[in-house]
């Protein structure tokens, strides 16, 4: 429960992202801002660690770190911009499908139908809370947020399966990821949106926040987590995101929040809690399983196995 909690701080960092930029960075700057957001946190992760890939690692960290980051990001930032007011987060909130999908074909994970209902019932809780007036669906928009999804549940998924190197923690490959996924935006910023904005003092503040708190630290707990729960618990926390954005604007930038958005809330929330009970339960009860195995056949003496 703890690395649960843990890794939740992630999304819900995520969850102010939206605040910050409006409030303190300049605008129609998306794909700078996710170039601030990652390169520098990562190069600060690399000289925190001073670890850098070896091996097959180096093409590892890459695929990572696009798959993350460099892409991720500025699909993301193209969906918001050409889809109606939350229909890119209502995309993005399919992600635990997809995640359940994905790691069926790589992990050997079997998904239950409690967890693809508990996936329906996160998105439609998120629908609810940030969907707005329907208006029309642009092409282009709709593929970038499906886009942007796969490509975050197929690094998680990655991410899980391809572990670690020995020796090396969680902090040293967000680092790797990040520095990828940074040097991938780089050019596409430069070719897109030209040359750098002019900072003032209430810019510089937002991107530290942005690139130290809600990337470096949310990040690091995001692939922390990924190496100690199942690919499903953690991709059932992103609702957690948007849910944040909701509350953050209700309270700090006076946006209303409508009866049917708090049963929304409520939806979500309560699909967030139950996929990571389900999981976990089944998770408990393998182990549990195992070590009664193992104490029969050893006599007592439970077995490694048990800790899953």
């Amino acid at each position: 429960m703890r690395v649960i909690l843990l890794t939740a701080l992630a999304p819900i960092s995520w969850g102010t992202t939206y605040a910050v930029a409006t409030e303190f960075l300049p605008p129609d700057r998306p794909l700078f801002t996710g170039l601030l957001r990652a390169l520098p946190a990562g190069l600060f992760l690399l000289a925190l660690t001073r670890v850098l890939p070896r091996g097959a690692w180096w093409w590892k960290a890459a695929v990572l770190g696009a798959l993350n980051i460099g892409a991720f990001f500025p699909l993301l930032f193209l969906s918001a911009y050409r889809l109606p007011g939350g229909m890119a987060a209502v995309v993005g909130s399919v992600g635990p499908l997809f995640v359940a999908g994905l790691a069926t074909v790589f992990l050997g994970e079997r998904p239950t139908v409690r967890t693809l209902l508990t996936g329906v019932a996160a998105a439609l809780g998120v629908s609810l809370v940030v969907l707005k007036a329907a208006g029309a669906l642009d092409a282009v928009g709709v593929l970038a947020a499906l886009a942007s999804t796969a490509s975050m549940s197929t690094g998680t998924v990655l991410t899980k399966r391809w572990g670690r190197p020995e020796g090396v923690g969680p902090l040293a490959l967000t680092g790797w990821q990040l520095t990828a996924g940074g040097l991938l935006i780089a050019p596409l910023a430069l070719l897109i949106e030209g040359a750098p904005p002019a900072l003032d003092g209430r810019a510089v503040a937002g991107y530290l926040y942005l690139a130290l708190a809600n990337t470096a630290v949310a990040y690091w707990l995001w692939f922390r987590g990924i190496g100690r729960l199942t690919a499903t618990q953690v991709t059932f926390l992103g609702p957690l995101s948007p849910l944040t954005a909701a509350i953050v604007g209700w309270a700090a930038l006076g946006q209303a929040l409508t009866p049917v958005q708090l049963v929304g809330m409520g939806l979500a929330f309560g699909a967030t809690v139950a996929g990571q009970l389900g999981v976990r339960g089944r998770v408990v009860g393998v182990a549990s399983g195992t070590a009664a195995a193992a104490t029969g056949a050893k006599g007592g003496a439970p077995l490694r196995a048990a800790r899953l």
